[in-house]
């Protein structure tokens, strides 16, 4: 259950989610690295087809991510790659909503952000030495960030939800295994065959010039 969708959670909850996320669309849009486009289109149609493959877990199901894969390979850029699958997602199958777009796309992204600036960093190195390590570790920190971040959506929406926030936590775990297998080994491909798209850019905003 990453996509939640709209009537669950409270206003203020989703004015919080809609700012936080427009916050960082606008800072990953002013530090986007335009030859990165090629790389979050090909990852944002995975998100969106991974998405779409669902296995019961329980009372709930889950689904690959990949947020932990997309925020190592490319960044701030992973914030719009992201957010336009969950649109597509949203208008297409029903997928969350319109209204909790702004949550789930938080939920998602600054895991993915969070990834990137803890492994990113050591696998743009050339001496790297386990990139299936810090791969693997990418892929399942982006889940449990996810579903931690989706535990307390629902919790701080209402009391009643708080039994079902629990659920999905532990409804993430076994998923968070697959996933650090699958992005370990992507990770450690990529870095065999082209290690520069690891190389994901988190440099500070260019200063504005004064006229």
């Amino acid at each position: 259950m990453a996509h939640i969708p709209d009537g669950v959670l409270t206003a203020p909850v989703l004015i919080t989610g809609s700012l936080v996320s427009a916050g960082l669309l606008a800072i990953s849009l002013r530090r986007l690295d335009y030859e990165r486009i090629p790389q979050a289109a090909v990852l944002s149609a995975a998100f969106f087809i991974s998405s779409l493959i669902t296995v019961p877990v329980g009372p709930s199901s889950v689904h690959l991510l990949l947020n932990g894969l997309m925020g190592i390979v490319l960044g701030w850029a992973a914030v719009p790659a992201i957010l336009v699958a969950l649109v597509l997602q949203a208008a297409f199958f029903g997928y969350g909503g319109l209204l909790v777009l702004g949550v789930n796309t938080l939920n998602m992204a600054l895991p993915a952000l969070v990834c990137a600036l803890l492994f990113a960093p050591r696998l743009a190195q050339d001496r790297c030495r386990r990139p299936f390590l810090l791969g693997a570790l990418g892929g399942a920190v982006g889940v449990l960030l996810t579903a931690l971040m989706v535990s307390l959506a629902l919790a701080f929406s209402r009391e009643a939800f708080l039994p079902a926030a629990k659920v999905i936590l532990l409804t993430y775990l076994p998923l968070a295994v697959v996933e650090s297998a699958v992005t370990g080994a992507v990770i450690a491909f990529v870095w065999r065959v082209s290690p520069e798209l690891l190389r994901a850019s988190f440099e500070r905003l260019p200063e504005q010039q004064h006229g």
